[in-house]
């Protein structure tokens, strides 16, 4: 009897462990990964941001950027009316501004055909 007690003890405490390990597991890919992804794609709309974006704050704003400095973006609101915000307030971009493409020179001349 004591021998029966000793052989099934050592099976049943690796079963306990190995369902931490699941559950950790499945935390880090349901919750935690997901969130880095998310972070990571925020991080990048906002260090992309440039003048004549029209975004949307964390708190419901409307704007325009019209100026970006290192941790700070300047916003119109309305005709005349600019407001600063740091670069983490804004949400998501509405629409994006038209900019040149940097590998394509920039010319007045709308005639000019690249070869």
């Amino acid at each position: 009897m004591l021998y029966a007690a000793q052989s099934g003890g050592g099976a049943g405490s690796l079963t306990p462990i190995l369902m931490i390990a699941l559950l950790f597991g499945v935390m880090y890919f349901m919750m935690i990964r997901p969130q880095q992804k998310r972070r990571r794609e925020a991080e990048a709309m906002q260090s992309a941001l440039g003048p004549g974006d029209e975004v949307v704050t964390i708190g419901g704003l409307y704007g325009t950027v019209v100026g970006v400095e290192d941790d700070t973006v300047l916003l119109e609101v309305a005709p005349g009316v600019q407001t600063r915000y740091a670069r983490p307030a804004i949400a998501r971009v509405v629409t994006r501004a038209e900019r040149p493409e940097a590998d394509e020179p920039v010319t007045e001349d709308a005639e000019t055909v690249k070869e």
